[in-house]
């Protein structure tokens, strides 16, 4: 990038689409704005516009453009995706119902599994087998190819997943029936498993694959658009779009494989939670991002985010327990481990049948939005609740862009939860206020103590816009004692985007024994992804010198049905190499579940490859200013007070109303709140904030 050049940031959700410009001289720009469902590009395209107007860009000054989105994810929960079919081997028509054999909810009779995303109607058998060890058992028939895709013209599905028996071991077949479907019927988006996901195991692979082939059509006509629209404006730098994993790539990938890019905004809130633990030398982190719609807690330990392999996107989005599986839509590619509850700003909260409060997992998004948001929304939030308590401006949020209307707040609280309760307003706020604490616990504990960490050896950093409102009360009750605010704390997810690097994880199965390794054919392996690494690398950009490669190990016990993930030296893999790899095994086998056995065989199931390009010096960027895009009336608001509720213990409080820049070195204890223009910092009686190298660090109360 080139001096005087700008790096753009853009994360859209739900609710709200996140824009930062980072300058030449490491300061940084940001706006806020309202989501345009839609069409997701219409508000990036509007928000450009108003940066470039007011002189903060200009299209030739953008060299680089990193996005993150929802549009995948929001197709899959809204089952809105492409019209598909699906080509298997005879006899594996039903994988996708068979499934796991597992139900999140043991004893729940009412609870369904969730609806194939491709009826049985639209599944289509053809002749083939291809043996575990990459034999052809029977050759593939064309016949029977030319047939399904006679039916699937007739059934007329937009898309097709191709995924055949152990195609992960030779997929030759797979590619001769895509071969034959871009012949005879070329306008079909195709997903191929041996290119999606090329491991064992006959459903996560269809299921990957399906999901794939499910949203691909969405996201490459979304990513097509906004791309078309940048050009247009005259912004020539390549669209990157972030990943589930973490890294980054270019768009045309991510149109290939959108499953990929399910977690994509939340990755990034993670990615910068890592960033500015490595700048503070902080390296056991618990990043918490609450946003309008959902709630997230990733682990970060050594200074990387935890990697999960799998996750079910679907699965009951309010429950955080994801050791229960089953309920949602499995995809198996790696993915920062990210526990998520429907409990954000703009979530829902309800009275059942039973006269127990809920909130969640529905939410206003950003259209119409909160109650107190003035834009037609007739249901109580989250946010209406914290307008009520006090926590929030009850006249104006984004200093001032926002006007907030606190009646029309606590009439929808008064007659939806205080009236069926037999609650006063404020009493009915703070029960919707405790349950969605309650519900985001839970994600903090998903990613914790589920998996062998206690909270209270980590420190919690808060961010997105509602995420410092309700971060002092979760780190209490998670036995957490420091919370850390980052600059820019309600755009923190598109400001990690800049953190990013460029990123491919690879996968091949090579399950053996560990004893009876051959290691001429690992290492051959080992050799070919780490070809085929640097080819993608290279096609992004990267130098081959600029590329760092890790290899991992999938092991586990013989018997189990589950790894874990154990890295290794560099190649050749040496005998020593796995004896060193299985012991690290045994040590965090031990850690995670609290359990080890030396004397069973342990096996190897799959090797893996990252491929990353190196840190940038991007992290000079969290000791730079950051300047919002804000009205002319922002810098005329002064601290003042107000009342809030901290519960019945505290009742209503006087409470100081700071700006960031009012805190200083010296401790000061609660209760006070601090706005700034894209989020609100609440700290509880009994707790201290200071303001440190321009970060908001708060020390938590665990007075009960």
């Amino acid at each position: 990038m080139g001096a005087g050049m700008h790096r753009v940031a853009v994360d859209v959700g739900g609710t709200f689409t996140d824009i930062v410009i980072a300058n030449a001289d490491g300061s940084c720009r940001t706006l806020k704005l309202l989501s345009t469902p839609d069409d997701y590009s219409r508000a990036i395209i509007e928000g450009l516009r108003r940066l470039s107007a007011e002189g903060d860009i200009d299209a030739a000054s953008v060299g680089s453009l990193v996005h993150a989105f929802t549009v995948a994810t929001n197709a899959l929960l809204t089952g809105e995706g492409a019209k598909i079919g699906l080509i298997t081997t005879r006899g594996f028509r039903d994988v996708l119902e068979i499934a796991r054999l597992r139900m999140p909810q043991l004893y729940d009779m009412d609870w369904d599994k969730p609806r194939p995303l491709v009826p049985r109607r639209r599944r289509f058998e053809v002749d083939e087998r291809i043996g575990s060890n990459g034999e052809v058992v029977r050759s593939l028939d064309e016949a029977s190819v030319l047939a399904a895709i006679k039916k699937m013209r007739v059934a007329e599905v937009d898309a097709v997943a191709i995924c055949l028996l152990h195609s992960y071991a030779n997929p030759s077949h797979e590619q001769a029936v895509a071969d034959l479907i871009r012949r005879k019927a070329p306008d079909l988006s195709i997903s191929v498993s041996h290119q999606v996901l090329p491991e064992l195991r006959e459903f996560e692979r269809t299921s990957t694959t399906v999901v794939n082939a499910f949203v691909k059509p969405t996201v490459d006509r979304y990513l097509g658009r906004l791309e078309s629209k940048l050009k247009h404006m005259g912004i020539a730098a390549p669209l990157m779009v972030m990943q589930s994993a973490g890294g980054i790539t270019k768009a045309d990938t991510a149109r290939e494989f959108p499953a990929f890019c399910l977690e994509s905004g939340p990755a990034a809130g993670a990615i910068g939670a890592a960033a500015l633990g490595q700048s503070l030398d902080e390296q056991n982190i618990i990043a918490f991002d609450m946003g309008g719609t959902t709630a997230k807690a990733c682990l970060i330990e050594g200074g990387e985010p935890r990697i999960a392999q799998e996750m079910e996107v679907g699965a009951g989005i309010n429950v955080g327990q994801r050791l229960l599986k089953g309920g949602g839509y499995l995809v198996r590619s790696p993915t920062i481990d990210l526990a998520e509850v429907g409990a954000g700003g703009g979530s829902l909260a309800w009275v059942d049948g039973g006269g127990v409060l809920r909130v969640g997992p529905r939410s206003a998004g950003s259209d119409p939005g909160p109650a107190c948001y003035g834009r037609g929304g007739r249901q109580p939030t989250v946010t209406d609740a914290n307008v009520v308590l006090g926590f929030l401006n009850p006249v104006q949020l984004l200093d001032g862009e926002m006007p907030i209307d606190a009646r029309a707040a606590c009439e929808v609280i008064t007659s939806e939860i205080g009236k069926r309760l037999d609650l006063a307003p404020h009493e009915a706020a703070h029960g919707i206020h405790v349950v969605a604490n309650a519900t985001m616990a839970r994600a903090i504990q998903a990613v914790s103590s589920e998996i062998g960490r206690s909270p209270a050896d980590f420190t919690l950093i808060a961010f997105g816009g509602s995420g410092p409102v309700h971060a002092a009360t979760l780190a209490a009750h998670a036995g957490i004692s420091e919370i850390i605010v980052p600059p820019a704390p309600g755009v923190f997810s598109a400001l990690g985007l800049l953190f990013s690097r460029i990123q491919h994880r690879l996968v091949r199965t090579y399950w053996h024994d560990v004893d009876k390794i051959d290691y001429r054919a690992l290492n051959h392996l080992a050799a070919t992804l780490l070809d085929e690494a640097r080819e993608l690398m290279g096609n992004e950009g990267a130098l081959v010198d600029d590329i760092e490669l890790k290899l991992a190990l999938d092991m586990r016990y013989a018997g189990q049905s589950s790894e874990l993930a154990i890295e290794i030296a560099d190649p050749p893999v040496s005998a020593q190499a796995i004896q060193d790899a299985v012991e690290r095994f045994h040590q965090e086998h031990e850690r995670t579940y609290d359990y080890c056995s030396r004397h069973e065989p342990v096996q190897i199931v799959n090797l893996r490859l990252r491929a990353r390009g190196r840190g940038q010096a991007e992290h000079a960027l969290l000791g730079q200013p950051v300047h919002a895009v804000r009205s002319a009336a922002s810098s005329k608001v002064k601290s003042t007070y107000r009342k809030a509720y901290f519960g019945a213990s505290s009742g209503w409080v006087e409470t100081p109303i700071l700006r960031r820049l009012d805190l200083t070195e010296t401790a000061r204890e609660g209760p006070l709140i601090v706005e700034e223009y894209d989020t609100t910092i609440v700290v509880p009686p009994g707790s201290f904030v200071r303001l440190a190298s321009g970060l908001v660090r708060i020390n938590v109360s665990h007075q009960k």
